[in-house]
C-alpha cells in the first residue's frame, strides 16, 4: 500500500477493443501503475472473439456495451485491492476506438423506431467520460472530428452532414467541446465507493489515435511512424489540405492546429516477405543490402503492394528503371532498398498531400518492430530530410490520456501542452540525414509521384 500512497498523479484509460486499460502518471510523469482487463479473457460471459461479435452476415460487428461498464468495475477492484490510493488522483482522461457518421445514418434506415427513442448519441470516448461523470459527456473536437459530421476549422457540427444521416440528430449528439476540457467532476459514486476526491476533474475524452499522438508528445511539425503490420502515419498540421485520401482531425492538444492519419496497408508484411524471399529471413542480411547499396538506388524505384494498398489503390509489384522503363526484376540488393525507399517516399508524397510540409524543427518519432532496424530508419531520414528519434510508445493512448488529464487541469491558464510534459522521457536520436540526400530525393520523389499516377492509370483508367 505505501508504494501507491502520497503520490499525486493522473489516470489515463484506453477503452480499445480489445481490453479496458489504465496507467497513473504522478506529478514527474512517471508510470507508476498500470493494470487490464481483456475482454475475451477476464470477460467470458459476454462471449465475445477479439472482443466484439460477428453478425450472421459476417460484415456486422458489434461490441457489448456493459462488457465495457463491467470491465471498469473489475478494474477499479483490483486497483482497490492493490492498495492504490484513489484520494491523490487529481484528474482522469481516457480514449476510445473510432466511430462514422456512417453507423448513425444505418441504424436511423434499419430501425427508425429505435432511433427515435434515443435520446443521446455517444462515442466510446464520451461514453467512457460519462461514467465517471455520472451524466452525459459531450464529445470532443478530435474524435468528433473524426466522425465525418464536424466542420473542423470552426468547430460545430456540419449540417450538411447531419441531415444526410439522420433527422433531429444535433441534438442527439449534444455540442461538441475543446479536446482539453474539464467536463466535470467525478460522480459521487467513485467518491464514495473508491474514496476518489470530490475535486478531482474528468477531462473529456478522446479518440485512441489522438490519445496516441499526445502520449507520443508530437509537436508542431512532427511526424510519428508507426512502423507496424500496416505503416501509419500521425501528422501535426498548422493549414490541412482534406482528400479522400487519410483522415484529418482536430488536433487533441491544441486546438488551432490539425492532425492527419495515413495508414498504408503494406507495411511490415510486406518487409518481411521480401526480407524471405531475397534475404534468407535474415534482417542483417536485410540491412547488408541497405548498407552496400546508393542512395537514390541509381535511380531504380520499386512499388511493392501484394495487397490491395489504401494509399494508394494499387495492387501488384512494379518496378522502373532510372529511364522510368518498367522492369521484371532488380538484382537483390537493388530489389531491398527499392522497397524501403518507395515505402517512405510515398509517405512523403500523400502526406504532403494533406498540407504536411518539413519545418527547420521537424522530428520523427518511429514506433513499431521495423523502428529497431537502424539501417531502415536511416532510408526514413533521408528521404524525409529530417532526423529520426525513437521512443518507447507503449500503452501510448493510455500514458496521452494521462498526459492530457495534466493539461485540462492546467488548460484554464492555457498552458501550452508542451509544457505540460516536459518532464517526460526524451525520445533518442536513432538516425540523422545523410548530407546530400535531400537533393537526390527531391528529382526521386518527382518520379515517384509520376510513375504511381501512371500504374494507378493503367489498373483504373485515365479520370473521368
Amino acid at each position: 500500500m505505501a508504494e501507491h500512497a502520497g503520490r499525486r498523479c493522473c489516470l489515463g484509460w484506453d477503452f480499445s477493443t480489445q481490453q479496458v486499460k489504465v496507467v497513473a502518471v504522478d506529478a514527474e510523469l512517471n508510470v507508476f501503475y498500470e493494470d487490464s482487463v481483456h475482454f475475451d479473457r477476464d470477460l467470458q460471459e459476454f462471449g465475445t472473439q477479439g472482443g466484439v461479435h460477428v453478425h450472421e452476415d459476417g460484415l456486422t460487428v458489434t461490441s457489448p456495451v456493459l462488457m465495457w461498464v463491467q470491465a471498469l468495475d473489475i478494474i477499479l477492484e483490483k486497483m482497490k485491492a492493490s492498495g492504490f490510493d484513489f484520494s491523490q488522483v487529481l484528474a482522469l482522461s481516457g480514449a476510445g476506438q473510432r466511430f462514422t457518421g456512417n453507423q448513425i445514418a444505418k441504424l436511423y434506415q434499419q430501425n427508425p423506431e429505435a432511433y427515435s427513442h434515443t435520446e443521446r448519441i455517444s462515442l466510446v470516448s464520451s461514453f467512457a467520460a460519462s461514467l465517471f461523470l455520472g451524466s452525459h459527456s459531450p464529445i470532443d473536437y478530435s474524435d468528433g472530428s473524426g466522425m465525418n459530421l464536424l466542420r473542423i476549422q470552426d468547430k460545430v457540427w456540419s449540417q450538411a452532414c447531419l441531415g444526410a444521416c439522420a433527422p433531429h440528430l444535433e441534438e442527439k449528439l449534444g455540442l461538441p467541446v475543446p479536446s482539453c476540457s474539464v467536463v466535470g467532476a467525478i460522480s459521487s459514486y467513485f467518491v464514495q465507493r473508491y474514496g476518489f476526491p470530490p475535486g478531482c476533474k474528468v477531462v473529456a475524452f478522446t479518440g485512441d489515435n489522438p490519445a496516441s499522438l499526445a502520449g507520443m508528445r508530437l509537436e508542431e511539425g512532427d511526424i510519428a511512424v508507426s512502423l507496424g503490420t500496416s505503416d501509419t502515419l500521425f501528422l501535426w498540421l498548422q493549414e490541412p489540405t482534406p482528400t479522400l485520401e487519410g483522415h484529418i482531425f482536430c488536433n487533441p492538444v491544441d486546438p488551432q492546429h490539425y492532425m492527419a492519419l495515413l495508414c498504408f496497408k503494406n507495411g511490415s508484411l510486406m518487409r518481411e516477405k521480401i526480407r524471405d524471399e531475397l534475404a534468407s529471413s535474415s534482417w542483417s542480411e536485410f540491412s547488408k543490402a541497405l548498407q552496400s547499396t546508393e542512395i537514390g538506388n541509381c535511380g531504380n524505384l520499386g512499388f511493392y503492394f501484394d495487397v490491395m494498398e489504401i494509399t494508394p489503390e494499387i495492387i501488384g509489384r512494379h518496378r522502373f528503371s532510372a529511364e522510368n522503363h518498367e522492369v521484371s526484376a532488380f538484382p537483390w540488393d537493388v530489389e531491398i532498398r527499392a522497397l524501403i525507399e518507395g515505402q517512405f517516399m510515398a509517405k512523403k508524397i500523400h502526406a504532403e498531400g494533406l498540407g504536411y510540409r518539413v519545418m527547420p524543427k521537424t522530428k520523427i518519432l518511429a514506433t513499431g518492430g521495423a523502428s529497431h532496424n537502424r539501417d531502415i530508419l536511416q532510408v526514413l531520414a533521408d528521404v524525409f530530410g529530417t532526423p529520426v528519434y525513437v521512443i518507447d510508445t507503449a500503452n501510448s493512448a493510455c500514458v496521452g490520456s494521462a498526459y492530457r488529464a495534466f493539461h485540462g487541469l492546467a488548460a484554464g491558464t492555457d498552458v501550452p501542452f508542451s509544457e505540460v510534459v516536459k518532464l517526460a522521457p526524451n525520445p533518442r536520436l536513432a538516425a540523422a540525414p545523410t548530407p546530400g540526400a535531400s537533393q537526390v530525393y527531391e528529382a526521386l520523389l518527382q518520379r515517384y509521384a509520376m510513375l504511381e499516377q501512371r500504374i494507378l492509370t493503367q489498373t483504373r483508367g485515365p479520370p473521368e
